[in-house]
């Protein structure tokens, strides 16, 4: 069975281009325009990985790790950020880490370095919540 992914985005063609990417590798992707949306959709799809935007209007990358660390079973999670020059971007993806991501990335990425970062989160069971780094 396909492996369930939820990406979380605000940015609309990054969000169909990772959906994209994640469906010809052979992944289930559901995807939300909003924090709020995912949340709603996590309770219904049940995903083993959400990817989601650290910034973004409403609740936001970090609001969704705080919520989704205490659902049974955990989902894994990886939080993704732009601007990597700007410090606040790195602090806050830093900040994700600590919080429980299981992992974190820097936009730009490259799809091999977001399916990579995939496949060690989603098939390595003894990876610890948050001890990864950026990939």
């Amino acid at each position: 069975m396909a492996r369930r992914i939820l990406l979380i985005d605000d940015d609309e063609l990054l969000r169909a281009a990772i959906g994209e990417l994640l469906e010809s590798n052979g992944y289930t992707v559901a995807s939300a325009g909003s924090g709020d949306a995912g949340l709603a959709m996590f309770r219904t799809v049940r995903p083993d990985l959400v990817i989601t935007d650290l910034s973004m209007p409403g609740p936001d990358g970090i609001d969704i790790v705080r919520a989704l660390s205490g659902e049974v079973p955990r989902p894994r999670i990886v939080v993704i950020s732009g601007g990597a020059e700007r410090l606040d971007s790195l602090s806050g993806l830093r900040r994700a880490q600590t919080l429980g991501a299981d992992r974190i990335l820097e936009k730009p990425f490259r799809a091999k370095a977001l399916l990579d970062v995939i496949h060690a989160v989603l098939e390595n069971p003894e990876l610890e919540t948050g001890s990864a780094g950026a990939g």
